[in-house]
């Protein structure tokens, strides 16, 4: 009986070690790389939003549903900034001076508008007009982010 519990360990062990070696391991930025870009202005304005719409959220899911538009446009715009967060992760050490307050601000005002945007494309057409304008204002946003970040 001890064998084939043995042997049933043994079988578990091989296939995890399978499963784990076909699972790619996430890359996460070490502290030696992120300590600097985690003390940025730009990474703490754009932490500050995320954290206020984390909490919205979870203030919010008790009496709504997840189809509702409130947490639907929440959800949005936090995986908005986490892409954000993301690709100041991806900033050079040599260029960590371009995370600034203003950046930050830039990139939670996108955010906002794009989740104005699909907000909008929910209802309307894609070339109805205040679709259009809400398109525009997020592309404005998006070229001056371009410009600092190069």
């Amino acid at each position: 009986m001890n064998i084939k519990i043995v042997e049933y360990f043994l079988i578990f062990v091989a296939f995890a070690a399978a499963v784990s070696a076909q699972t790619p391991a996430k890359v996460t930025p070490d502290s030696a790389e992120t300590g600097p870009i985690r003390s940025s202005p730009a990474y703490a304005e754009v932490l500050l939003r995320k954290t206020e719409l984390q909490a919205d959220l979870e203030a919010m899911l008790p009496d709504y549903t997840e189809e509702n538009p409130k947490v639907v446009d929440a959800r949005f715009e936090i995986g908005i900034l986490t892409r954000d967060i993301d690709k100041m992760y991806a900033v050079r050490p040599t260029e960590i001076g371009k995370l600034t307050l203003a950046l930050g601000k830039l990139l939670i005002k996108r955010a906002s508008l794009e989740t104005d945007l699909q907000r909008l494309q929910r209802s309307y057409a894609k070339d109805n007009p205040e679709v259009k304008r809400a398109k525009r204002r997020v592309e404005i946003f998006d070229s001056s982010i371009k410009q600092i970040l190069g």
